[in-house]
């Protein structure tokens, strides 16, 4: 299985190696292990039976999921409540820097790893909840986290619904339309983040037509990207990953999600400047 998320890129490949090291979807012996087809043989000479991995569901995913969310709102709020408006700016770049290195390293990482990704939403918490403090703290715009939240968490659901209707489904154009139409939009958030700090403003982030447009697009970008976590963890239940894949799937939902909630801020900050 080939995939399509990068985030969540690992599925296919764990998919193969657990496959080729002779297990299937329940954990029984296959191709690929001496004796296929027989009792695994012990020190004793006696039979045993074959070392069990349970399969990820998708109860396992939606339970990592809802766990990582409380964590990272925990730090948001424990961030905003403890550290001075003052250091907002040092906490918000340290957090951004930090998670993003965090980020690289769980999304190649060859096993999914707990605690790295609990680390993960710690420190994301914490720029979140700096971001959101900036807005409505100090640039003053009363309300805008609430109503970023809930638009966050209703282009979610809307999203799942969609797919689960299949009204929209991950072709393979799909696929790579949208890792092309990802991979661009980073570059050029980058390119202009580098820019700014040289002083140069390109208007890509400002309350004006070129933002609102680039705003809109990323909000499209982010919401259709769960179309392509959903395929991932469908086709990872299906293929019989083992239990321990569902971190890594739920990381991906809730990079995801942070980008979207960051986005939809973006914009509504907008919009409430021009009233």
């Amino acid at each position: 299985m080939k995939t399509s998320n990068p985030v969540l890129s690992r599925l296919g490949q764990a998919a193969e190696r657990e496959r080729a090291a002779g297990y299937g979807p329940a954990g029984q012996p296959g191709y690929g292990q001496p004796g296929y087809g027989e009792p695994y043989p012990t020190a004793s000479g006696y039979p045993a039976s074959p070392p069990a991995v349970r399969p990820m569901t998708i109860d396992d995913v939606v339970v990592k999921t809802v766990t990582l969310l409380g964590i990272t709102g925990i730090s948001a709020i424990a961030a905003w409540n403890l550290i001075p408006d003052s250091l907002t700016g040092a906490a918000w770049m340290g957090a951004a820097l930090t998670g993003l290195v965090l980020g690289l390293v769980i999304s190649f990482m060859r096993m999914a790893n707990p605690v790295l990704v609990v680390a993960y939403a710690v420190i994301e918490g914490v720029f979140v909840g700096m971001v959101s403090k900036y807005f409505t703290n100090i640039l003053g715009f009363e309300g805008i986290v609430l109503q970023a939240v809930v638009a966050t968490f209703g282009v979610f659901f809307l999203m799942a619904m969609l797919y689960k209707a299949r009204v929209i489904r991950a072709t393979p154009k799909f696929t790579k339309a949208l890792i092309a139409i990802m991979g661009g939009l980073f570059a050029v958030m980058l390119i202009n983040f580098v820019l700014a700090i040289f002083g140069v403003n390109t208007g890509l982030r400002d309350a004006g037509p070129i933002g609102y447009i680039f705003s809109l697009v990323c909000i499209v970008v982010a919401s259709l990207s769960f179309i392509l976590n959903f395929n991932e963890i469908e086709e990872g239940v299906r293929m019989g990953l083992p239990q321990r894949y569902s971190w890594t799937a739920a990381f991906g939902i809730l990079v995801g999600l942070i980008w979207l909630y960051l986005e939809i801020l973006r914009l509504l900050a907008y919009l409430q400047g021009d009233d």
